[in-house]
């Protein structure tokens, strides 16, 4: 019939428009945030290579989205040996295609799923059409989902949940069938997928959750059905829609902490006895004296989550920036400048074994440019109320603000310095202030590493520290295992490292970043290409101003019919016009969720984060001909489908070279064919 013609005709659409120059560019593609590509296939291609070759990274996301990219490319003959070092790269006879071609089918399924979303709604095969040729020929999203990114793994997640949720809640599938139970499987899964590719995975959580529990009030309402339907549907949806996706989320963190076993460079964001379960991590199978003696060549690990190790290196602070001394920061990588001599603080003699004890007065001595922890009352780079920490003196002599009495925190005085378990407070000695890290991020001058400084305020949750590796051959060595963590302690840890990170997430020097007024309006895209090869992550200005036409319609629409029932000009809207309206007021909350939570966030921002909105607002559509009376309404109706559609088609067919790569002169020459098309600076 004329549904599955329309259907099948927006499925070839679909495929035709999605996997056109899949291949395109042939190497490592990037998105121009500054100078060089950091939000790219060379970040998430590199993460999929990680995933085959089990080695350790970290990233501000949950793993669903790069466990998938890198099954995909295993799966289609990549072996993880390609370098994804900087954009640019030629491929070569790498086989990339197969994780390409796994993003882009996801992010091709947003228009079938769309339309059936819609048509489950609304009831109305127009309105589906309607919806799912919005999304199909914009070409911002299909810019979007044709490379190797989290994003079309996102969106396509988002609007399954959504299907789910709907045909779940619809009265034509009968409850408790088994048509019934896989949709409610399938959306518990779906949610559980989103928030384990992106945490902004929640808002939709949040969007299911409150149509859940609309239905569930209805189901109450309604009287000819007993209280038990009530528990019976409460009770199912608990386990499908919160145990089974909790249980998947846990799942899926358990195998990203299986397989990636071996050491990496993201071990240092992490606490030493999580690095000692990492195979050809220098704590791994380690041992290493359990007392911390005078003499011994230790690393110093914030207690922070996601604390860097206590480093020093030859270069000094510039001029105005407190005392031109030796710059001290924190450094989450491991190397040999984060090594120091623990030393009393009354000689240099470190013969025999005395064991370090809370309370004691001690130096530490940068062991390779052989200068001392310092501070005095400079203030420091950043944090202006805490004072300035700097390496001083010369092969291992300074002066009286060398000195630090060192602490165990919760124990008593005389209490011996442990490897690992003991937290620690260094406390300056003169100017009694504690050493911490204020997690900012330095300048270029020192190499965008982290701040440390001197706290006044001695309570510095910052200002903890444990010993991480520990060098003395004269005490006898014990096994790292007995610091072993626990799955539960590994998955806790993880949570609180991502959390840290994301909340770190900040613009650096240069870079090109968005607020949340601009993207509606598709007032700046992102380069996504910008070689010889250009591709630019732009909406299709048609349809996204069409789609805030379509936020005001609704809204004026939706006022209007409450303010004339309210008043008695109609008695009650008829059941299709209701459906309708109910359907159009869930897609506007799911732009609102999706949208303004944006305002409040203080972490850097880009243009995609809008696209999960877009498909909601994308997903609107109006009942007019209530508004024209039945014949004239049609007729109105459709008229203006007919336009808005022939438009959308032609603009796809003018900004298409946007998504499917740019060559020539620049836009903004005269002779560029693209040249006509800049409509706004």
């Amino acid at each position: 019939n004329s549904w599955w013609l329309v259907f099948g005709i927006i499925c070839f659409l679909t495929l035709v428009t999605r996997f056109y120059k899949i291949t395109e560019p042939d190497h490592v593609w990037f998105v121009l945030l500054e100078c060089s590509g950091v939000w790219d296939e060379t970040h998430f291609g590199k993460m999929g290579s990680w995933y085959i070759n089990r080695t350790f990274f970290f990233d501000v996301h949950p793993p669903l989205g790069k466990m998938l990219i890198g099954l995909s490319g295993y799966l289609t003959g990549y072996d993880g040996t390609f370098a994804f070092d900087k954009p640019g790269d030629k491929y070569e006879n790498t086989s990339y295609v197969g994780m390409r071609m796994f993003c882009t089918a996801l992010g091709a399924s947003l228009v079938p799923m769309s339309f059936l979303t819609v048509d489950e709604m609304t009831q109305s095969l127009t309105g589906a059409t309607f919806a799912s040729l919005l999304i199909l020929f914009d070409v911002g999203i299909l810019t979007l989902t044709q490379y190797i990114l989290l994003d079309p793994i996102l969106l396509c997640f988002i609007m399954g949940s959504v299907l789910g949720a709907v045909k779940v809640s619809s009265p034509r599938i009968n409850e408790f069938s088994k048509s019934w139970w896989f949709w409610l499987v399938f959306t518990g899964t779906m949610l559980a997928c989103c928030i384990s590719v992106k945490f902004v995975g929640l808002f939709v959580v949040l969007l299911v959750g409150l149509m859940t529990l609309a239905d569930l009030w209805n189901i109450l309402g309604d009287m000819s059905r007993p209280v038990m339907a009530t528990v019976k549907h409460l009770m199912g949806r608990s386990v499908c829609l919160i145990a089974w996706p909790v249980l998947l989320y846990v799942t899926f963190f358990y195998i990203h902490l299986t397989v990636l076993n071996r050491s990496g460079n993201g071990d240092g964001f992490y606490s030493s006895a999580f690095q000692s379960q990492l195979i050809g991590n220098s704590l791994h199978n380690a041992s290493m004296p359990r007392q911390v003696a005078y003499g011994a060549i230790i690393t110093l690990k914030n207690h922070r989550t996601g604390g860097g190790y206590l480093h020093s290196h030859y270069h000094l602070y510039p001029e105005n920036v407190g005392a031109r001394q030796q710059q001290i920061t924190t450094y989450t990588h491991k190397d040999d400048n984060n090594k120091w001599l623990i030393k009393k603080y009354n000689t240099e003699d470190t013969g025999g074994v005395t064991i370090v004890r809370s309370g004691d007065l001690i130096r530490l001595e940068h062991v390779p440019t052989r200068r001392n922890l310092h501070s005095h009352k400079e203030q420091a780079p950043i944090t202006k109320k805490h004072y300035q920490v700097t390496g001083y003196g010369e092969n291992g002599t300074g002066d009286a603000n060398d000195v630090w009495k060192i602490n165990v925190v919760g124990a008593k005085d005389g209490t011996e310095i442990t490897a690992v378990s003991s937290k620690l407070k260094f406390v300056h000695y003169l100017q009694s202030c504690a050493l911490t890290t204020s997690g900012k991020q330095l300048p270029k001058w020192a190499y965008e590493q982290q701040e440390v400084s001197c706290n006044p305020n001695l309570r510095d949750p910052n200002g903890v520290w444990n010993v991480e590796e520990n060098v003395f051959e004269k005490l006898a060595n014990v096994s790292f295992e007995v610091y072993a963590p626990t799955f539960v302690e590994r998955f806790l840890e993880s949570h609180a490292v991502m959390f840290q990170g994301n909340a770190g997430l900040k613009p650096k020097e240069g870079e090109i970043t968005s607020r949340p007024w601009q993207w509606p309006i598709n007032y700046r895209g992102q380069f996504f290409s910008g070689s010889s090869y250009r591709v630019y992550l732009l909406g299709n200005p048609v349809i996204w101003w069409c789609n805030l036409v379509f936020l005001v319609i609704f809204v004026f629409i939706f006022g209007a019919s409450a303010i004339r029932q309210q008043r008695g000009y109609i008695k009650s809207f008829s059941e299709a016009h209701k459906e309708k309206l109910v359907a159009c007021a869930w897609l506007f909350l799911g732009w609102l969720l999706h949208y303004v939570p944006f305002w409040a966030m203080g972490r850097v921002l880009y243009f995609h984060h809008y696209f999960p909105a877009l498909l909601f607002s994308s997903m609107i559509t109006e009942e007019i001909p209530q508004w024209f009376g039945e014949k004239l309404g049609n007729t109105v109706y459709h008229t203006l489908v007919a336009m808005v559609l022939s438009t959308v088609v032609y603009s796809f067919y003018l900004f298409s070279p946007l998504t499917y790569g740019m060559s020539g002169p620049n836009a903004n020459e005269p002779n560029s064919t693209m040249h006509g098309l800049k409509w706004l600076d």
